[in-house]
């Protein structure tokens, strides 16, 4: 039998393979699916945005101070600045992701099976690279909403720039710097999201096979089906150490990205000068601003996004399997 043969009827009961799917359901449900999560999990965002680009004079130091400062000046809806411009692009962005997900998936495993590798580093290589390529193909749509989305969160905010919207940044945009402008940063985003991608998949894929061999479930073919209960129970959790881990790598990118991409349109500033600034104010500390909001977006989102995503596979199964 061959490994990745062997991997489908270990995990068989937990993973559905991209051509057991009805794929317009599956872009249909997953648009409305993506969305409320993005809704409940948007001010984690902006919090996170401003501690990044935050000046050395601003008093507000942590998330609960941000937070108390947005809702004193702005309200509930400050919280939702730069909304309408990320959800546009969102389902487009996850389209693309998820498509070049599953099918990138597929050919990594068979690529690593002649390799004859253990369970959890096959997954962890094969998901490795689907997360990693995913992010590549999705980056060309999702840096302009990026940019334009930064900007709204953190207008009026630490001597930033105020905006009439979406549309108003995106003239500027054009007027000062043309469509490269929207591209701002799109070299550290490749370099943030592109590993971080890789390593959140490779980790849920190898931690998920791990805790699966914890719980008992081994090869054996006669085993009897872990619950759906017990499969979301290590997906969730499976998605909480992938987010954690992205989280940690990944956030000093993620900080010098924010800034070169929030900055005024007269300014042009190097990534050198943006890292000795940064480190000038706080000590190389200052890379990881906005960590811990990172850290929580990135474990809620990964921990809702796979229970989320691996129920939308469940839906949209071929073969009707059930759900929870």
């Amino acid at each position: 039998m061959s490994a990745s043969n062997s991997r489908v009827h270990s995990f068989g009961q937990t993973e559905i393979n991209w051509d057991k799917l009805d794929k317009t359901k599956f872009y249909v449900v997953g648009a409305g699916l993506f969305t409320g999560i993005t809704v409940a999990l948007y001010p984690v965002s902006v919090v996170k945005t401003r501690l990044q680009v935050a000046s050395k004079e601003t008093v507000e130091k942590s998330a609960f101070s941000v937070i108390r400062g947005i809702l004193r000046t702005d309200g509930f809806p400050g919280l939702y600045r730069g909304f309408g411009t990320v959800i546009t692009g969102a389902v487009p962005a996850r389209i693309i992701f998820l498509t070049a997900l599953e099918t990138t998936k597929v050919m990594g495993y068979r690529m690593v099976e002649p390799l004859k590798l253990s369970e959890p580093t096959e997954a962890a290589i094969a998901n490795g690279i689907a997360g990693m390529t995913a992010s590549l193909f999705a980056q060309a749509v999702f840096v302009p909403i990026d940019v334009v989305s930064q900007k709204l969160m953190v207008q009026g905010y630490s001597g930033h720039a105020k905006y009439n919207g979406g549309l108003d940044v995106a003239r500027k945009i054009i007027k000062s710097d043309g469509i490269r402008g929207f591209y701002r940063g799109f070299g550290l985003s490749v370099l943030t999201y592109s590993p971080s991608s890789a390593v959140w998949w490779a980790t849920y894929g190898s931690s998920q096979r791990v805790m699966w061999r914890l719980l008992g479930h081994g090869t054996d073919l006669m085993e009897v089906a872990p619950s759906q209960w017990t499969i979301a129970l290590v997906q969730a959790t499976g998605g909480l150490i992938a987010g954690a881990t992205a989280s940690c790598i990944t956030t000093p990118l993620d900080t010098i990205k924010t800034r070169l991409q929030v900055i005024g349109h007269d300014k042009r500033p190097s990534t050198r000068h943006v890292v000795k600034n940064l480190i000038a104010e706080d000590g190389w500390k200052g890379l990881y601003r906005g960590l811990g909001p990172r850290l929580f977006s990135m474990s809620a989102w990964g921990t809702s996004m796979i229970l989320g995503y691996e129920y939308l596979k469940r839906l949209c199964s071929k073969d009707g399997l059930d759900v929870i």
